[in-house]
């Protein structure tokens, strides 16, 4: 399955359609999320009836039974209830208490496919409670609230009778909307499908600041990516990702025809470019006056320069990992836990953050360089370009281990921009020595279990899990906000009675005998 992003230059009509069909597909999930939330307030408060009538709490979730309602019988039940605008209006038949009348003006498959979005997102948030879902907590499904939600819609088709289609290179043809001109061209696309290579099962309109894009979604037939001879003789890269420079290779890398080779990718730090133009608009957006018409023109002009940003960014993103991916055999990365990188400093009252400020620009340089969505790119780009991912262990001293003997420095700083070896004498940059340490260290990811899992080392000793079975100690620092109601699912114990036990991750498990070694040094 593959993407296919294309900017949309839509009319003032083809506008309207877009904002209808948007609209219609927000209030299609705010309507299925309705449902499901009633019927769970509703089994929430059986229980409740039964635990006061002197039933223990987890018997009483057993015994209540309240089932939610899925796509099907939602979708059925809105055709049961729903008005006609083009029909006269009748007392209890057709009257203003039926609800959206207006749905023959738009796509089917806008109600249809924010059904399904809805039936995920309850699905995702359970499964997050109870365990069955990796990653962040999800929480309580919420509803869409019309200029805070993004402005999308999905549409779907019969393959055998495709009504989403490329009309030449510079048209894309929609369900009911008609045929869009598009800023670029789409010939890439149109060629897989007049060759039979692909077959388009979707498309996601969406905007974006001021922008309409089309995401067509393709089943593309091809054979799998090799790796060729030049990646072969290159062999293997090591990167090292920052905030002084984007990225640091072990080996020189072009990264546009006809320019020099380099080690070091520069950092454009996009978002300070157009740092004082957002500030500015920022602050007109605060002396508008709430639910004005300046105050709509100011958000818009702050989406618009915000979108910007992000455009350069993923541009530039997107040329150094096709780089990456295409000129070498393996590329290796260092496992960076951004979320942890970029934690706040402000404490609490009682203990106090001390150099919040300087931690803010920090944070900010750091999601400035993207080094997530880095590692996004290249886990499906080296399949695309038959070559490999490798990964480090985000324990594995790379700074602080010299790239030629091994040998540590524990007391290497920040402000240390140059790696002096005290056995070798090896004199380098830090970058390129941590660059070199990914190289050589680095394990290959396991595509069959997913970006996030590694590869254990033979004979490696596994790092015992800080968490015991059988502990309640929460692993996530959010706390459900006043009248949440997590915890409360279908039929399944709370999370004060249950919890899921917390699986340390595989990546942990890599250069055990290493760190080892790194912690005596240190003594």
């Amino acid at each position: 399955m593959r993407a296919f992003r294309l900017t949309l230059d839509p009319t003032q009509a083809q506008l309207a359609d877009f904002n209808r069909h948007a609209g219609a597909s927000r209030w299609a999930f705010n309507h299925a999320l309705a449902m499901k939330r009633a019927a769970h307030q509703e089994w929430r408060s059986q229980v409740d009836t039964l635990v006061a009538q002197g039933m223990p709490e987890a018997t009483a979730r057993k015994a209540v039974k309240v089932k939610i309602p899925a796509k099907p019988s939602i979708q059925a039940h809105l055709n049961r209830i729903k008005g006609d605008s083009r029909r006269p209006t009748e007392p209890g038949t057709y009257g203003p208490d039926r609800p959206c009348p207006w749905w023959w003006e738009v796509s089917t498959y806008a109600f249809q496919s924010a059904f399904i979005d809805a039936d995920l997102a309850w699905k995702n948030w359970m499964d997050s409670l109870t365990g069955k879902r990796a990653g962040r907590k999800v929480g309580y499904p919420r509803f869409k609230k019309k200029g805070r939600a993004r402005d999308s819609f999905r549409l779907h088709h019969h393959v055998t009778r495709p009504t989403i289609r490329p009309d030449g290179y510079r048209r894309l043809n929609l369900p009911r909307i008609g045929s869009v001109r598009l800023h670029d061209t789409n010939k890439p696309l149109a060629r897989l499908i007049d060759r039979g290579q692909a077959v388009i099962k979707s498309v996601t309109i969406a905007r974006a600041g001021h922008r309409w894009y089309a995401m067509v979604l393709c089943e593309v037939h091809q054979a799998a990516a090799t790796t060729t001879r030049a990646q072969k003789i290159r062999g293997r890269v090591g990167v090292d990702l920052g905030v002084k420079v984007l990225a640091a290779t072990s080996k020189p890398l072009t990264l546009t025809p006809g320019a020099a080779e380099t080690q070091f990718v520069p950092n454009p730090r996009h978002a300070n470019q157009d740092r004082r133009r957002l500030t500015h608009a920022q602050r007109a957006y605060v002396r508008t006056r709430r639910g004005s018409a300046n105050r709509v023109e100011a958000a818009r002009q702050i989406g618009r320069i915000q979108h910007q940003i992000a455009e350069r960014r993923a541009t530039t993103l997107h040329t150094l990992t096709k780089r990456l991916a295409a000129d070498f055999e393996t590329v290796a990365v260092e496992d960076l836990n951004v979320s942890g990188m970029t934690a706040t400093a402000r404490g609490t009252l009682a203990q106090p953050g001390r150099k919040v400020k300087q931690k803010a620009g920090l944070n900010r340089a750091i999601l400035d360089s993207a080094p997530g969505e880095l590692r996004r790119q290249l886990t499906y780009k080296t399949g695309w370009y038959g070559s490999h991912l490798a990964v480090l262990d985000r324990w594995w001293p790379s700074s602080k281990s010299c790239s030629a003997c091994g040998w540590r420095n524990p007391s290497l700083t920040l402000a240390d921009r140059t790696f002096n070896c005290s056995q070798c004498g090896l004199i380098l940059d830090r970058d390129i020595n941590a660059a070199r340490n990914i190289e050589h260290n680095a394990q290959p990811v396991a595509p069959e279990r997913g970006e996030t899992s590694k590869t254990p080392v033979e004979g490696a000793q596994v790092r015992p899990s800080k968490r015991t079975e059988g502990s309640t100690q929460r692993s996530g620092k959010t706390r459900p906000r006043p009248g949440h109601p997590r915890g409360a699912i279908l039929g399944s114990p709370t999370p004060r009675d249950t919890r899921p036990l917390h699986h340390p991750d595989v990546a942990h498990q890599l250069h055990s005998d290493q760190r080892a070694a790194n912690t005596q040094v240190k003594k």
